[in-house]
């Protein structure tokens, strides 16, 4: 009875499926639209992926309403950053920055799990960071409810210098086989393509 009771509160905790992938010439982001609450599918338009400046952007998986007030927070502090340092936040500092939010938050906490990718001065980088802020760079990551059956695309078929045109296929065969098994994910994705050039923002129905 009592196992029963944990996995229907599982069920209430919010799904998805969002990777990040590390390629050759930049970063792509990406998570499905589907926005659930148990049993019932609240939208099926969610945003899941948010740009945080021209060169960074950040995936999450969890509670929509808290996703957005981190973003908010970290790209406010992005941009003050950028008029007092005279120069633009690097990957690594914007997921420090954000993991220092996060365990600030620890003792009531921001439940979203977080993939920041970006290209900088250094190229390009991947930071997943959980709940509480634990910052762990990573050349793909995937966060959510989704995370067992997509990472496993991944392992399979991730190449260090893949192209951007590779690396999208690969999410995006990733996050099909997720939507395919996992309730809670579904209904398309958005993707971030972050390339020296800027951010390109890209969405597939289906």
């Amino acid at each position: 009875m009592e196992r029963q009771g944990q996995q229907s509160q599982y069920l209430w905790i919010p799904g998805a499926t969002t990777v990040g992938v590390v390629c050759r010439d930049g970063v792509i982001l990406a998570s499905e639209k589907r926005v659930s609450y148990g049993y019932l599918v609240v939208s099926k338009g969610g945003k899941k992926v948010f740009k945080i400046t021209d060169h960074i952007g950040a995936a999450c998986a969890g509670l929509v309403s808290d996703m957005q007030i981190l973003i908010r927070e970290v790209e406010a502090y992005a941009n003050l950053y950028g008029l007092d340092v005279g120069r633009p936040i690097s990957v690594r500092s914007a997921a420090k920055l954000m993991s220092n939010l996060l365990f600030n938050q620890r003792l009531a906490p921001l439940i979203t799990q977080t993939i920041v990718g970006g290209i900088d001065d250094e190229g390009a980088s991947l930071y997943v960071l959980d709940i509480l802020g634990s910052v762990i760079p990573d050349k793909y990551a995937v966060v959510g409810s989704g995370t067992e059956i997509a990472v496993g695309v991944l392992e399979q078929g991730y190449k260090e210098n893949m192209s951007m045109e590779e690396g999208k296929d690969l999410v995006v065969r990733a996050v099909k086989s997720a939507i395919s098994r996992d309730i809670m994910s579904g209904d398309g994705i958005d993707f971030l393509l972050i390339t020296k050039d800027g951010i390109k923002e890209e969405s597939m129905k289906f």
